[in-house]
């Protein structure tokens, strides 16, 4: 029996079988042993190598600001923000920090652009103010060839001032494209905040640092004569009547919070303005104050209103006129009806080819301000 168990059991691995078949069969089995744990080894080596990859991807940010698909992160309304005053819309550009509250880049450096036609005796006082006012701001003068020698005086202030520039424009072609020419020039120069101002003094340049303490969390921000605080100096009754009355035309027809859409004294970022669509825009006059605000509103950017005192020009002429007001009262209603219609039909709003015919055809709409 003994005999009979060894045989039947399997040799052991001490064992060793010295014929020719059983040498080929050993190393044919450490061969295949070899290969397996070499095999094994690289399986190891590949799994660890994707764990790392797996950890770093997990310790880096899916996103960066400032790069590509950055934005997605982004609110896309303002309500959980504390607002100033007016109108909000959702930031296309700000971020957002660890309490949910929207954070904005710096500001980076002030051009204030002053229009100019026929401003002779107010050039220089209002240059005056702003500088000190916001000594570090710029100060583009856009002078429309004025026959009164509004450039000659600007000249002699850059002579004076490195922080005051001269744009001398061929003629007079409006407010509307005095500001874009200015936004053009302010944006290839590396300004970060441009900001519209009248000549004549109706904008107070001491209140120009609120607007921009504000700009610090908006995109664009108005001064306002129609909200708590805000006022107006020397305007008759009926003045007064056409401006509020205007403003909650416009307000209403384009479905927009901005209590004060004719205002003139705004400061917007560098990048709100490339983001409106600004080489589309052909309103002048009071329609161009609108269509900016309207344009900035659509397109998602952050709009608040700070409340300021305009006070009426007392030198110069003013360019109000009846027939600039008929047209504005025109236009907003043509935006506000054909924006509604085209919603309605799905078709794509084509206003700005209309205002490009139409701002050929108006004289009267080159010569105006707030109203």
């Amino acid at each position: 029996m003994s005999d009979a168990r060894e045989a039947d059991e399997p040799r052991r691995s001490n064992d060793r079988d010295d014929s020719p078949r059983g040498r080929r069969s050993e190393q044919s089995d450490a061969a295949s042993d070899a290969r397996e744990a070499e095999e094994s080894g690289a399986k190891v080596e590949e799994s660890g190598t994707k764990a790392e990859e797996l950890s770093a991807e997990a310790d880096e940010p899916s996103t960066k600001a400032g790069e590509p698909g950055a934005e997605a992160d982004e609110p896309r309304s303002g309500a959980d923000e504390p607002r100033i005053e007016g109108a909000e819309s959702g930031p296309r550009r700000a971020r957002q920090d660890d309490g949910g509250r929207r954070k904005y880049g710096p500001l980076g450096s002030t051009l204030v652009i002053i229009p100019t036609y026929n401003e002779a005796e107010n050039i220089r006082p209002i240059v005056t103010r702003v500088r000190e006012s916001v000594p570090d701001a710029h100060i583009l003068v856009a002078d429309d060839n004025s026959p009164d020698g509004t450039g000659k005086v600007a000249d002699e202030l850059a002579v004076e001032d490195d922080h005051v520039k001269v744009l001398h424009r061929k003629g007079k072609e409006g407010l509307g494209a005095a500001y874009l020419a200015g936004f053009r020039w302010g944006i290839e120069h590396g300004y970060g905040v441009l900001v519209e101002m009248d000549a004549d003094g109706s904008h107070q340049p001491e209140e120009l640092p609120r607007l921009l303490t504000a700009l610090k969390g908006a995109d664009l921000v108005i001064g306002s004569r129609w909200v708590p605080g805000g006022r107006i100096v020397n305007w008759p009754k009926s003045r007064e009547f056409i401006s509020r009355g205007g403003s909650t035309y416009s307000r209403l027809l384009l479905d927009v919070p901005i209590r004060d859409m004719t205002a003139g004294y705004r400061a917007f970022r560098k990048e709100t303005l490339e983001g409106i669509g600004m080489d589309e825009v052909a309103s002048q006059g009071y329609c161009f104050q609108i269509d900016l605000a309207w344009r900035a509103i659509k397109a998602g950017f952050h709009v608040i209103e700070v409340p300021v005192t305009f006070i009426e020009r007392e030198r110069g002429e003013s360019k109000m006129s009846r027939d600039i007001v008929t047209e504005a009262a025109w236009r907003v209603m043509s935006w506000g009806v054909g924006t509604r219609v085209n919603k309605v039909l799905g078709r794509k709003d084509s206003r700005d080819s209309r205002d490009s015919k139409d701002s050929k055809d108006s004289k009267d709409s080159k010569d105006s301000k707030d109203f």
